[in-house]
């Protein structure tokens, strides 16, 4: 939050001496003034699960990065006398200590203590309607930058009309090969010792990886100045048909949020200062009022909403010969430029200190070597080595052509 203010009093300054003299000087710029604040993410809805709360504090132009709250005190409290207590699962993640959904006709309140007794509280929320995602798909299209790639559609419809704002958020699990895995690599020689290099069976299959990815940015759609409460063709990923992601399998499962006018007000006001969804790395031009405050200090700044929304999901897989059959993969994440390392140079040892680095594979002896190459043909790790992106394990929801 006062990463983005930071700047912006850093450029007036330059931009004020334009007329005056040219800037040549290094600058390290430091925040003049910062107020820590509590960051809150919440967002509880009507899926039986173990619900999440994330805490953290707000951080200065040159910090590294966001605070975790720690050793908080987190309860969720409805208007009926049910309390649902959350615990610290790592630092500043706090998960429900037993699984519950949000119900109907309750009002829900988060309550935080921290660990210097500061307390804080949320207004309370109601559930909102309840409206299914009817439906996800994937079409080839062409966008307004004439990108060529893959649009992921929602469609949904409430009769009643009571829906009106909605979020999605998105989950993509893609496979990937490694292009230039061989089942051999490179290890130390111990036996010899010194400068030494081996070729060496693999231990673990390193060919084939899945990654999953979340959306961080915020997406919303809004009903209320249309004829009915429908989502029509809402485009919700696009993908280039240059991203390696959809070079093997893909898979997306789109979140449908149906959230609160105070909710989605909120996160429109969020998108439009920062883009991003995640209130631990956005930073804004200004202070964004949220309904989590201090019942400590009436003066002290909260950043961040307790969301409470109903949800629907739903998954797609495809094959990228579905949309572009016979037609080239898209790029690998690395171009995979070949090289040969020599053993040893003036400096000493060198491909075994590479090998042990652990940022190379082997790809094949090295037949006739030039006067500046070694015995071995090498890739980047992430060519010959697809757990440098992601893992082996198949995820449970996978399904194969």
């Amino acid at each position: 939050m006062k990463k983005l203010k930071t700047i912006m009093r850093f450029s007036a300054i330059c931009l004020g001496g334009l007329f005056l003299t040219t800037c040549v000087e290094e600058f390290e710029p430091e925040t003049i003034t910062f107020e820590s604040a509590l960051v809150v993410e919440a967002s509880i809805t009507d899926e039986l699960k173990t619900q999440e709360i994330l805490l953290s504090r707000t951080y200065a132009f040159e910090e590294e990065g966001p605070e975790a709250e720690t050793r908080a005190t987190v309860q969720v409290l409805d208007d009926q006398g049910a309390r649902f207590d959350f615990v610290e699962s790592q630092p500043g993640v706090y998960r429900s200590e037993a699984e519950f959904r949000a119900r109907t006709g309750r009002n829900y309140t988060l309550n935080i203590t921290a660990d210097d007794g500061r307390t804080y509280s949320s207004s309370a929320m109601a559930l909102p309607p309840t409206t299914g995602l009817d439906s996800i798909y994937a079409e080839r299209i062409i966008d307004n930058n004439g990108i060529d790639g893959i649009a992921i559609y929602a469609d949904s419809f409430d009769p009643t009309g009571s829906s009106n704002n909605y979020r999605y958020t998105y989950e993509e699990t893609f496979r990937i090969i490694a292009p230039r895995w061989t089942p051999d690599d490179l290890a130390a020689d111990e036996e010899i010792g010194g400068c030494a290099v081996k070729v060496v069976p693999r231990e673990t299959e390193q060919q084939t990886c899945y990654r999953t990815d979340s959306s961080t940015d915020i997406i919303q759609f809004q009903t209320n100045d249309l004829n009915e409460d429908r989502v029509s063709r809402f485009p919700v990923r696009f993908i280039s048909n240059q991203d390696y992601i959809i070079s093997h399998r893909y898979s997306i499962l789109v979140r449908q949020l149906i959230q609160s006018d105070q909710s989605f007000t909120f996160y429109e006001t969020l998108n439009q200062f920062s883009g991003s969804a995640s209130l631990f790395s956005s930073t804004q031009p200004g202070f964004l009022n949220g309904n989590v405050s201090s019942t400590t200090n009436e003066n002290e700044k909260v950043l961040g909403f307790f969301e409470v929304a109903t949800v629907d999901e739903k998954r797609i897989f495809f094959n990228y010969e579905d949309f572009y059959p016979g037609e080239p993969l898209p790029p690998y994440v690395n171009p995979c430029i070949t090289s040969a390392p020599v053993l040893a140079n003036e400096g000493g040892c060198v491909l075994v200190n590479i090998v042990l680095a652990n940022t190379i594979r082997y790809l094949d002896d090295n037949g006739v070597p030039g006067p500046l190459e070694g015995p071995y043909l090498v890739v980047p790790r992430v060519c010959g080595d697809c757990t440098e992106i992601g893992i082996t394990e198949v995820p449970e929801f996978w399904i194969d052509e």
